[in-house]
C-alpha cells in the first residue's frame, strides 16, 4: 500500500496562507507620532499653523506607514496602504469646505430663525428695528424659481429627447453648440437680455402704459434662461446611459418610437434627469443679478409675479449684507439658511418622488 505523505515546505518559508498584518494600533501610532513630530517642528521654528502641521504630519504618517508596512507587509501592501490613505485624505479635504459652510450657517442663521422671520416683511422696518423677516422674499423666490422650472423643465428635456433620438446633421450640431456657449454665459447677461427684451420692449406694450414692467415673471424668464443648458446637458447625458437593448427590444415588438421614449426611456433616465433639474433649480434659486436688474427690489409683499417689484432671498442676502445696521447680518445669514434648506428640501421630495415612481413601475 502506498502512502501519500504531506509535502515538506521549504526552509524558513511560512505556510500560513495568511500574511502578516500591521495591526490598527501601529497605524495609529504612526500618526499620532507624526502629528506630535510635525507640531514640534512647525511650532518650534514658527512657520506655520495648524494647516501646515496637518500637512506636514500626513507627509510623515504616509512615509512612516510606508515604512512599517513594507517591514511587516510587503512592499504591495504597502503601496496599497500609502493610496488608501492619500483616498482618504483627498475625500477628507473635499468634505471640509461643505462642512464649513454648514456649520457657518448653522452657527449664525440660527439666531433669527422664529416665527416673526417666516410671518413678516421687511415694510416699514427701520435700522435700529430688531424686527422684520423675509416672508417676501421667500413668496418672490418661490414664485419665479417655480415659474421658471415649468417653462425650462419641459423644453429642456423635448431638447434633449431631439438630441439623443431624432437629431442628425448641421441643426443637431447647431443646438449642442448653442447650448453649450449658454452654460457659460454670466447670469448678468442672461438678466441684461431680458430687460432689454421683455422689460423695455415687451411689457409696455402688453401692459398699455409704456412703462418698462419689472415684474417676477421677467426674473423668472431670466432664471429660465440660465437653467436651460443645465437640463439640456444633463437630461441628454442621461437618456443617452439608457442601454440600446431596452429600446431594440421594444422596437422588436411594435411598439412605437414614441411610446418607447415615453413609457421605457424616459423612467429608467427619471433619477438622473431630476438630478439634473434640482442643480438647475438650485442655481436659480441663488441667482442676484438678473433678478435685480428685471424684478428689482421690494420690501413688501407682492403676491402677483406679473406686476411690480417682487424680491427674492438671495436679493434679500445681498441687501441686509450691506445695511448699516446691527441685526442685517442675523437676517442675512437667517435668509442664506433658509435658501439652502428650501434647495435641500425640494431635492429630497424629487428625489423621492422619482424613486416611489420608478418602484412602482
Amino acid at each position: 500500500m502506498t502512502t501519500i505523505s504531506p509535502p515538506v515546505s521549504a526552509p524558513g518559508r511560512s505556510t500560513d496562507l495568511r500574511g502578516r498584518s500591521l495591526p490598527a494600533l501601529a497605524v495609529l501610532g504612526i500618526a499620532v507620532a507624526a502629528l506630535a513630530v510635525a507640531a514640534a517642528v512647525v511650532y518650534g521654528t514658527g512657520i506655520g499653523g495648524a494647516v501646515l502641521v496637518i500637512a506636514l504630519g500626513l507627509v510623515l504618517h504616509l512615509i512612516g506607514t510606508y515604512a512599517a508596512s513594507s517591514a511587516v507587509e510587503g512592499r504591495r501592501k504597502a503601496r496599497n496602504r500609502v493610496w488608501t490613505t492619500l483616498v482618504y485624505s483627498a475625500f477628507v479635504l473635499a468634505a471640509l469646505p461643505l462642512v464649513s459652510v454648514v456649520w457657518t450657517l448653522l452657527s449664525k442663521g440660527l439666531d433669527r430663525f422664529d416665527g416673526n422671520f417666516f410671518q413678516t416683511s421687511m415694510n416699514n422696518i427701520g435700522p435700529r428695528d430688531p424686527n422684520g423677516g423675509a416672508y417676501h422674499a421667500i413668496v418672490g423666490t418661490l414664485e419665479q424659481v417655480g415659474i421658471a422650472t415649468l417653462i425650462t423643465v419641459p423644453i429642456g428635456l423635448l431638447c434633449a429627447i431631439y438630441l439623443v433620438e431624432y437629431g442628425r446633421g448641421r441643426f443637431a450640431f447647431a443646438i449642442r453648440f448653442f447650448v453649450d456657449v449658454m452654460t457659460g454665459i454670466p447670469s448678468i447677461v442672461a438678466g441684461l437680455f431680458i430687460l432689454a427684451f421683455w422689460v423695455l420692449i415687451v411689457s409696455p406694450h402688453l401692459t398699455g402704459t409704456g412703462r418698462p414692467g419689472f415684474s417676477g415673471f421677467g426674473a423668472a424668464l431670466a432664471l429660465s434662461v440660465l437653467m436651460l443648458p443645465l437640463v439640456v446637458r444633463s437630461s441628454e447625458e442621461m437618456l443617452r446611459l439608457v442601454p440600446a437593448p431596452l429600446r431594440e427590444g421594444a422596437y422588436a415588438l411594435g411598439v412605437p418610437k414614441w411610446k418607447t421614449i415615453l413609457r421605457i426611456v424616459l423612467p429608467t433616465a427619471l433619477p438622473g434627469i431630476v438630478t439634473g433639474v434640482m442643480l438647475a433649480i438650485a442655481r436659480a434659486a441663488g441667482e442676484t443679478a438678473p433678478v435685480l436688474l428685471v424684478a428689482g427690489a421690494s420690501a413688501a409683499i407682492n403676491l402677483n409675479p406679473f406686476e411690480n417689484n417682487q424680491a427674492s432671498l438671495s436679493v434679500f442676502v445681498y441687501q441686509q449684507a450691506g445695511e448699516a445696521s446691527k441685526y442685517s447680518p442675523a437676517r442675512a445669514w437667517t435668509a442664506a439658511l433658509t435658501l439652502v434648506g428650501l434647495v435641500l428640501i425640494l431635492t429630497i421630495a424629487a428625489k423621492l418622488l422619482s424613486r416611489r415612481n420608478r418602484l412602482s413601475r
